[in-house]
C-alpha cells in the first residue's frame, strides 16, 4: 500500500501546478453541485440518497441489468421533481467531461428508445434464461428470477411492455459527505450504466465504471447515434494496423462472450494476454492510448489528464487482446470481444451474442484493480 501511495504521489507531483489547481477547482465544483442537489431533497429523499462512505454493500450495488432485476440504492430520476432532476444531472455533469456526459446521455436515450419501441432483444438473452452472468451484489434479486409479467415472445423484451426501460429509471446516490478534502463517492446508473466516482481531495477516480448500450445504434431526429461507436471503431483500426506476427499474438485462440470483470467481480484478477504494447510501433501505441482515453476521458478533464499520464507511463506493460470476428460491416460496430490490460487498468468490450445482432447490444467495463473505488487514496480513512 505504501508503494502504491508513493506512485500516486509521484504522479501527482509530476503534474504542472496549473493542472493541480484545475483538479482542486473541479473538486469544489462537484461538491457545490452535490450540496445543491441534497438541499433540494426532502428529509425522506435525503435518507434514500445518502449512505455511509464505507457502505460496501451499496458500493457494489451496480449492474448492467435493469433496475427491476437488480435494484439500485439511492433515488431515481422518476422519483424527483423537475427541479430536483435538473440538480441531480448537474451533479453528474460537474463530475464528467463534456464527452463523458454525452456518452451517459446517449446510453440513457437508448433506454428511452427501448421504452418507446419495445422491440429487439431483451436485457437478458433475447427471451432465454439469464445464463452466464455475474451474480448480483448482496441484497439484490437473483438475476435468474423473472417478474410475473415476463414475456418470452419472439422479438419482445424479456420483461414485457417496456415498463422496465426509460431515462427516468436511473438512480443517484452519495456515499459519505461531499467534501473538498475528505473522500466521498458519487454513484449514478441504471440499465447498461454504472458510474462510480470517488472524490478524494484533488483526485477523482472513475473505476469501476460500466458503460453499455442496447440498442448500440439508433436514430433520433434523423441523426444516427452510436453511444459506444468510438470504442468499436478505434479498436478495429488498431487491429487492422497490426502486421501478421502481431495479429497472431493479439488474437486469442478462444472465444469470450461477456465481461470477465463485470458486476459482482470486485477483487477478481486475470492474467494478461495478447500483444504487449512494447511490441507495437509508435503509431500503434498512440492508437492504443487514444482508445483507452474513451474510458479514461469520461471523468472531468483534470482528473482525466492525471489518469492518462498514469496510463501512458504504464504503456510498455499494457496488453491488447482480441477474441472473435476480425471483420466488421461498414457503419456497424464490431462483434468481437477485446481487452486492454495494464498494471493499473483493465478495459473490456463485449458484444452480446443472444440470438440477434451482437453489434447492437454491447457491455464494456473499466477497472483499475489497484484503485477501484479509490481504495489506494482512502485506505487510511
Amino acid at each position: 500500500m505504501k508503494k502504491l501511495l508513493g506512485i500516486a504521489a509521484a504522479l501527482l507531483l509530476s503534474l504542472p501546478a496549473p493542472a493541480i489547481d484545475q483538479q482542486t477547482a473541479a473538486t469544489a465544483r462537484i461538491v457545490r453541485a452535490a450540496n445543491t442537489f441534497l438541499a433540494s431533497l426532502d428529509a425522506k429523499q435525503r435518507q434514500r440518497a445518502l449512505y455511509a462512505f464505507n457502505d460496501n454493500e451499496q458500493r457494489a450495488r451496480w449492474s448492467n441489468f435493469p433496475t427491476v432485476v437488480v435494484p439500485r440504492g439511492g433515488i431515481s430520476i422518476k422519483q424527483m421533481t423537475p427541479a430536483q432532476r435538473e440538480a441531480a444531472m448537474a451533479v453528474v455533469s460537474s463530475a464528467l467531461s463534456p464527452r463523458g456526459l454525452e456518452k451517459v446521455q446517449q446510453i440513457m436515450e437508448g433506454d428511452e428508445v427501448n421504452k418507446l419501441t419495445d422491440k429487439g432483444p431483451g436485457p437478458g438473452t433475447g427471451g432465454g434464461p439469464l445464463r452466464g452472468r455475474p451474480g448480483p451484489p448482496p441484497g439484490a434479486k437473483d438475476d435468474n428470477q423473472r417478474p410475473p409479467d415476463a414475456s418470452n415472445g419472439p422479438g419482445r423484451p424479456l420483461f414485457g411492455n417496456g415498463s422496465i426501460f426509460g431515462r427516468d429509471l436511473y438512480y443517484i446516490s452519495i456515499l459519505g459527505t461531499p467534501s473538498e478534502k475528505n473522500p466521498w463517492m458519487l454513484q449514478f446508473g441504471g440499465h447498461h450504466l454504472a458510474v462510480n466516482i470517488t472524490v478524494a481531495g484533488d483526485r477523482g477516480v472513475l473505476t469501476p465504471t460500466l458503460t453499455g448500450a442496447q440498442p448500440a445504434l439508433y436514430t433520433v431526429n434523423g441523426k444516427t447515434i452510436r453511444p459506444l461507436g468510438r470504442e468499436s471503431d478505434k479498436a478495429f483500426a488498431l487491429l487492422q494496423s497490426l502486421d501478421e506476427n502481431q495479429r497472431k499474438q493479439a488474437i486469442l485462440s478462444y472465444r469470450l462472450a461477456d465481461l470477465v470483470l463485470g458486476p459482482g467481480q470486485d477483487g477478481k484478477t486475470i492474467v494478461p494476454e495478447g500483444l504487449k504494447a512494447s511490441a507495437m510501433t509508435e503509431r500503434q501505441r498512440a492508437m492504443l492510448l487514444d482508445l483507452m482515453a474513451e474510458w479514461a476521458g469520461i471523468i472531468h478533464e483534470s482528473a482525466a489528464a492525471a489518469r492518462m499520464a498514469e496510463l501512458k507511463a504504464d504503456l510498455d506493460a499494457t496488453w491488447f487482446a482480441w477474441s472473435g470476428p476480425v471483420t466488421v460491416k461498414p457503419g456497424s460496430s464490431i462483434t468481437a470481444y477485446y481487452r486492454i490490460q495494464g498494471p493499473h487498468v483493465v478495459l473490456e468490450y463485449a458484444p452480446q451474442d443472444q440470438g440477434g445482432d451482437p453489434s447492437l447490444h454491447v457491455h464494456t467495463m473499466y477497472r483499475d484493480p489497484t484503485n477501484d473505488y479509490g481504495i489506494k487514496f482512502t485506505a487510511a480513512q
